[in-house]
């Protein structure tokens, strides 16, 4: 019997292309169309070629943002990760502490991310902030905006409080989908609780902790208004991320082509590290054989 095709359901996606196009091809082209081109004003360009990628690559300026950027992102991975999965497990399973849990868990990333560098701003000054002023009162000396140690460590310690909560969730629903089939067969085999951990729930994980790697991934890497709220990218450069960095060279510079191509080689980094990440995670221990430890 042959099938009957019903070519009108595209007529239904037209709009999510139409809006695609609005909001990410147009925008895209324009930022590529800056990028080999050059401009003086009275809206005159000139062809300008790969020179703004050639200028890009040669800068010392990106590299260094760059390579904060990378520090950045390998810190915070390797805390929220694993703490994120500690609290998803410490967390309960049944009862009325679970919509509690959950509705804490989410709070902070309800916050919008500008609000959050100024609650941290004002949380971290020594004479109106609660941080700030104990840590001033036990005699230590922490000023995140002279100080590149408190910079990074308050900058740090932020992302931690607001993004965390977005793994612990992740991890939460990845343990609750976990068939108690599997518990039920290490009780009777007596595996241990790390044995329980580490050839059930970790491996039932993988799939939540390659959203949560990527999504975190990316957020670290891209991160701009908590910093630029908190330090402006200061003491100095010290917390200069290249987001940062490329809007001060597009809007207070007007450097609108190095701008562009500083963006276009951001974004292809970005993908470029995300494939790696997603590339790995789905291969190492997908052919491994599972055997429960007593």
């Amino acid at each position: 019997m042959d099938k009957t095709y019903n070519n009108r359901a595209w007529l239904l996606v037209i709009p999510v292309f139409v809006l695609v196009a609005l909001s990410a091809i147009i925008p895209i082209m324009t930022v590529v169309n800056y990028s080999v081109q050059d401009t003086f004003g009275g809206n005159q360009f000139f062809w300008a070629g790969t020179e703004w990628f050639q200028d890009v690559l040669r800068s010392e300026r990106f590299w260094n943002a760059m390579s904060r950027n990378l520090v950045f992102s390998v810190i915070i991975l390797a805390i929220e990760i694993p703490l994120g999965i500690a609290i998803a497990l410490a967390m309960p399973r049944k009862g009325i502490w679970v919509p509690v849990c959950l509705v804490l868990m989410a709070l902070p990333l309800l916050i919008p991310w500008n609000v959050v560098g100024t609650i941290w701003q004002i949380f971290g000054r020594a004479d109106i902030g609660l941080m700030g002023y104990l840590l001033s009162e036990l005699g230590i000396n922490y000023n995140y905006a002279s100080n590149v140690l408190d910079a990074w460590v308050t900058i740090i310690i932020m992302d931690v409080w607001h993004w965390t909560s977005l793994v612990v969730l992740l991890c939460y629903a990845g343990l609750v989908s976990i068939p108690d089939a599997y518990y039920q067969a290490a009780r009777i085999d007596g595996a241990s609780r790390w044995s329980v951990f580490r050839y059930i729930q970790l491996p039932k994980l993988r799939g939540v902790l390659i959203i949560a790697f990527l999504l975190r991934f990316m957020d670290s890497f891209m991160i701009y208004t908590e910093p630029f709220v908190l330090t402006g990218g200061g003491p100095g450069n010290s917390t200069t991320f290249t987001s940062i960095d490329l809007v001060k060279q597009a809007v207070g510079q007007f450097d609108l082509g190095p701008a562009a191509a500083m963006s276009l080689i951001y974004q292809l980094v970005v993908l470029l590290v995300c494939y790696v990440f997603y590339t790995v995670m789905t291969n190492v221990g997908a052919d491994k054989p599972v055997e429960v430890e007593d």
